[in-house]
């Protein structure tokens, strides 16, 4: 039976970014002014060709369209239908790049002097905040989230997704457009007016994907791709209801346009009828995080309802266990017509590495358990051939894929009894500080003689072209070792002498020996591994390589404290000793899938509370452990939180607890919405913590405020993930409405996350002002008096 006769095999997206990030270089030589927009635009046209082919080449037969973004397809969405914030000045018609960008990035506006030396800020010019970024779902993904108003409009000003459909077409390739769904969207949605719902704006907003439809009909679509994992998430009454006016009109506009109807990162769980009454023709299901919902959905289905198998983990990058999976899924769907089904990955392979044929230096029996998007894709096409063939047609495939499940399974590199037996040893003692916070914190400020309102920034300094090129020439040998430290020594120093120029409290290293606040981490563990082109995309052309966690963790040796040691050895001042998380180091790996995710966490907790009681006997006074992935491992639905929370807490504190109480313990999150796991953040018990809060004009902060938490807060006075230099009153302005959530003893000074993305030039003046800022508050507040709002 040849591939077109076969059950089909559908991709739901696939990374954007190209083999050899081809799509970041070109987005930041187009930013830089290197390149014009018709390079970049063709950079991008060339790796959507490529993707394209590849799928087809593997026996694809349902390759997905749009799901290429320059930046975010959310972002595309908004722009798509004209929901552009004010601020940007868009005159209408399709929003141009330059306001594309300024959306995702902010915009810098004319700087000059004050007059000062080293004190060069910016003056009022046109500056442009960016949008606000957060989490998409529970993944590693950042989306930015669109602003609506109560009077916003709607119109269909991109025809993105049909110039992608026939730009395949021209090739010969026939594609299945993809579109983020409306009722999702106005979900992931935010209003500034004060109880607004951006839901209520579903009847304004379906007009637009109405045009939408029929256009893509008219150009020759036959299927359309809705991605609705919002059906995933608890919805209300009203919300469920939203779904079924839309699909209503919808499945009206172009009633010859079939719809996939997209769900992933869990079960519909009590949205499942909702999901099956829709006018839809098909309807895709997560059976990696779901396996129990095929038969539910299977029974109750319209009996030409087309079901997609989310078959092949899209979020995770271990090998499947083909016949395993055959065993489970074969007699519920034995009874199936080969047209009512198609085989798929969970969700789009956005979050996955694009080919592992391309690591050379993993070890040869952990390759053999991974599978990237190029071979999940291949694993679809086995799956798809067993199940329309026989198993004897792909006998050979699905030998491989048992082997490599029970290599995996038996092999000493995976588990270590001693790393075990530590686990089982855990008590309740290991898990508290020996005093309560109260009393640690008169103990820490007698110890560390602050002054009120202290700056520090999050840890990470730019990392420099000459960092990189010095970092990647030892990589390769062509640096010696002592040339190499040599280097990175004079990187600290310079950091810690321009730090104490400027006048900040509490000073960092720099970590300008470090690749990425967990990969640094991960090579230093045991069952841990690392790849060189495994990279995906985190936001934008920022793109990270996740570890990925194979086997029990332990630490062999110290991993920071001989650099911590070097920097505080330069300067009077308290350096922090700098740390990832267990939970954050777990959230953003690849994860084994043979255990529970507590058990793997808490070995990662041990070693890290290793690392911090090292620090401590170094004599660090200040150690942060950076938890900025803790939310995003939060479950979707609110009735699986309570487990995650309880051993998520449990791990950071299993961290950080086996210190005195005059050692301070910081900890960091970024981009989150603490209201509803505030008790949560409460019960890590950090002496400060920092976070994200200055895209949301400090509105993070209310769930702090309303708990009245005890402890001491950073919450970030300016937005590192836009280039512009915010002004010193901008910065003061949002101390100022953080004084008035949090008490003039709990609030520090910082930036919102870690510098290292961004350029010295940006930093030195942005620094500069948050502590002319921070400065001006302690003399106003001292002399009894308030700084200017």
């Amino acid at each position: 039976m040849t591939i077109s006769q076969q059950i089909p095999v559908a991709t739901l997206g696939m990374p954007r970014i190209g083999r050899r990030r081809e799509l970041k270089f070109a987005l930041e030589s187009y930013w830089s002014g290197k390149s014009s927009a018709a390079d970049l635009l063709a950079t991008a046209k060339a790796l959507r060709a490529a993707t394209w082919r590849e799928q087809h080449d593997r026996g694809v037969s349902k390759i997905p369209s749009n799901d290429f973004s320059l930046y975010d397809h959310v972002l595309d969405t908004a722009a798509m239908v004209g929901a552009v914030p004010s601020r940007y000045a868009w005159k209408g018609g399709e929003v141009p790049l330059d306001i594309y960008f300024a959306m995702a990035r902010g915009k810098q506006g004319e700087t000059a002097g004050c007059g000062h030396a080293g004190h060069e800020h910016a003056v009022q010019g046109h500056h442009l905040t960016a949008m606000e970024m957060t989490k998409w779902f529970d993944t590693n993904y950042h989306y930015m989230v669109p602003e609506l108003t109560d009077d916003q409009t709607f119109a269909l000003l991109s025809t993105k997704p049909i110039d992608y459909f026939l730009e395949a077409k021209a090739l010969g390739i026939h594609t299945r457009p993809v579109i983020l769904g409306p009722v999702t969207f106005l979900k992931l949605a935010k209003s500034p007016a004060e109880g607004f719902n951006p839901m209520a704006l579903l009847p304004r907003l379906l007009p637009v994907y109405e045009q939408l439809l029929r256009r893509l009909k008219l150009s020759g679509v036959d299927w359309v791709q809705i991605d609705e994992p919002a059906l995933v998430l608890d919805l209300n009454p009203n919300e469920r209801a939203a779904f079924e006016f839309a699909y209503g009109q919808l499945s009206k506009a172009a009633p010859e346009l079939k719809i996939m109807l997209a769900t992933y990162f869990g079960p519909l769980g009590d949205n499942h009828e909702t999901a099956i009454s829709l006018p839809l023709a098909g309807l895709h299901l997560d059976l990696v995080r779901a396996p129990e919902q095929l038969e539910t959905v299977g029974r109750l289905a319209p009996k030409d309802l087309v079901l997609s198998l989310g078959l092949i983990d899209g979020r995770n990058v271990w090998r499947a266990n083909l016949p395993a999976i055959l065993d489970r899924i074969k007699p519920i769907v034995a009874g199936w017509p080969m047209d009512r089904v198609e085989i798929a990955p969970s969700c789009s392979m956005l979050h996955m590495p694009i080919d592992l044929r391309m690591e050379t230096a993993l070890d040869v029996d952990v390759s053999s358990w991974l599978a990237f998007a190029a071979q999940k894709t291949e694993e679809l096409v086995v799956l798809a051939q067993a199940l329309s063939e026989g198993r004897e047609a792909a006998a050979g495939a699905l030998k491989a894929s048992a082997e490599a499940a029970a290599a995996r399974a038996t092999s000493t590199k995976v588990h270590d009894p001693l790393v075990e037996g530590r686990i089982a040893s855990i008590d309740d003692a290991m898990k508290q500080r020996k005093s309560a916070f109260a009393q640690r914190s008169r103990v820490q400020a007698a110890a560390l003689g602050l002054p009120p309102f202290p700056t520090t920034t999050i840890g990470s300094f730019p990392q420099t072209p000459e960092v990189r090129k010095a970092r990647s020439a030892h990589v390769k040998g062509e640096l010696s070792y002592v040339d190499y430290e040599t280097f990175l020594k004079k990187e600290t120093e310079a950091a810690i002498r321009w730090q104490e120029e400027i006048g900040l409290d509490v000073l960092v290293h720099g970590e300008f020996e470090r690749n990425d606040m967990v990969q640094h981490f991960g090579e230093q563990l045991s069952g841990l591994a690392f790849t060189q082109h495994g990279w995906v995309q985190s936001y934008g052309s920022r793109y990270v390589r996740p570890p990925i966690i194979f086997g029990d963790v332990s630490r062999p040796n110290p991993m920071t404290v001989r650099w911590w040691q070097f920097a505080q050895s330069l300067t009077e001042k308290p350096v922090k000793g700098m740390l990832t998380g267990p939970v954050t180091i777990l959230n953003w790996s690849f994860v084994r899938d043979d255990v529970p995710r507590s058990d793997a966490c808490r070995q990662i907790a041990l070693a890290i509370r290793d690392e911090v009681t090292d620090l401590e006997r170094a004599g660090a006074r200040m150690i942060q452990i950076d938890e900025a992935a803790f939310r995003e491992g939060l479950p979707l639905r609110k009735s699986d939180w309570k487990v995650y929370l309880d051993w998520a807490v449990e791990c950071f504190r299993l961290a950080s607890t086996g210190v005195g109480d005059a050692t301070q313990i910081h900890t960091h999150m970024c981009y989150s919405e603490f209201n509803e796991i505030i008790d949560a953040i409460a019960e890590m018990d950090a002496d400060v913590i920092s976070i994200e809060t200055s895209r949301s004009k400090m509105e993070l902060l209310d769930a702090f405020t309303s708990s009245k938490y005890p402890n001491e807060i950073g919450p970030g006075v300016y937005d590192i993930h836009s280039p512009r230099v915010p002004e010193v009153g901008e910065i003061s302005d949002l101390v100022m409405l953080a004084r008035e959530r949090l008490s003039d003893g709990q609030l520090w000074v910082n930036p919102d996350c870690g510098l290292k993305t961004r350029k010295w030039e940006e930093v030195r003046p942005a620094l500069v002002n948050m502590v002319a800022a921070a400065c001006a508050l302690r003399e106003k507040v001292q002399a009894g008096g308030f700084p200017d709002s």
